[in-house]
């Protein structure tokens, strides 16, 4: 089969194309996350989470610069990922890990604010933290260390991120109290509570969607405001009543928030006997949604 070098580049360049919002949300969100760490973490002698957090604690200990300690921490936990992730999955983390150390390192020098509030220093880390790895999260990605096996975890079993990851360290904190102390770990605390929070709502405000059943009369009617004016695709279930055993076809939907009330306020104009349930979707694959590619 001859080589077709036009073929190659235009696969190239719509895979720069498809790519190019994972490598502004990656670079982004790590620039966050390392900012967090140097300039409000660090200077205020608080622990974080993750292999992060056993770097602070080694340079709280021993002095020793995180950025070695991140880098060759996430290469032991990287090498594992390699079995259990998608090649693009720990190619974006690998991205994202060089740029966390390298960031670290040029931060090292870099002024940090002063404030005298210790609470909330350790809110504000918690939220720009937070930020930060959601958002590296939410590109395919990761920032290495203990967001390697909790996304292997979520994929497998759908646990939720930052619930899982403040577990976990919780065992770092314990370490914690005998280096800086038991104020500084309850303020640590506080911080990567904050920062699982933020990181599960930024991964649920991007995939927000609603799953939505419709038990209607005139299901027809419905499925076609849907696929017409929603322009979402509709499946059509058949079941029947459990009181009169007559058929009641049932309709299943996925909608965005913004579309779920407009058929809520279709239903309430032409068809006001339905009988509507709408619950959250945690994650929707597949066409008009998240691609199958993305994982």
């Amino acid at each position: 089969m001859r080589w077709d070098p036009v073929k190659y580049v235009n696969q190239a360049a719509s895979t720069i194309r498809r790519e190019l919002p994972t490598f502004a949300l990656v670079s982004f969100g790590t620039f966050l996350v390392s900012f967090g760490i140097m300039a409000l973490t660090l200077p205020y002698r608080l622990p974080t989470a993750g292999v992060a957090g056993v770097a602070v604690l080694t340079n709280y200990a021993f002095g020793i610069s995180p950025a070695w300690v991140v880098g060759v921490g996430n290469v032991i936990l990287l090498a594992w990922g390699l079995k259990e992730l998608s090649l693009r999955f720990v190619g974006w983390t690998v991205y994202a890990v060089g740029l966390m150390t390298a960031l670290l390192k040029v931060m090292e020098s870099m002024p940090h604010p002063q404030l005298n509030e210790l609470l909330l220093v350790a809110i504000l880390a918690g939220v720009i933290k937070g930020l930060g790895g959601g958002l590296v999260l939410r590109s395919g990605s990761s920032l290495g260390g203990t967001d390697v096996l909790v996304v292997a975890l979520r994929k497998r079993y759908g646990i939720e991120v930052g619930r899982f990851s403040f577990y976990i360290n919780l065992v770092i904190l314990g370490a914690s109290v005998f280096i800086i102390g038991l104020e500084g770990a309850v303020y640590g605390l506080v911080s990567i509570f904050v920062n699982g929070l933020l990181t599960d709502n930024v991964l649920r405000s991007f995939d927000r969607r609603r799953q939505v059943i419709i038990i209607s009369n005139h299901p027809r009617e419905t499925a076609d405001f849907i696929t017409g004016e929603l322009r979402r695709g509709v499946t059509i279930l058949h079941g029947e009543g459990g009181f009169t055993h007559q058929e009641r076809p049932a309709l299943l939907c996925v909608l965005t928030p913004r579309q779920t009330v407009e058929l809520k306020r279709h239903l309430s104009v032409n068809d006001p006997k339905a009988f509507m349930i709408v619950s959250d979707a945690s994650e929707v694959l597949g066409r008009g949604f998240k691609s199958w590619t993305s994982l």
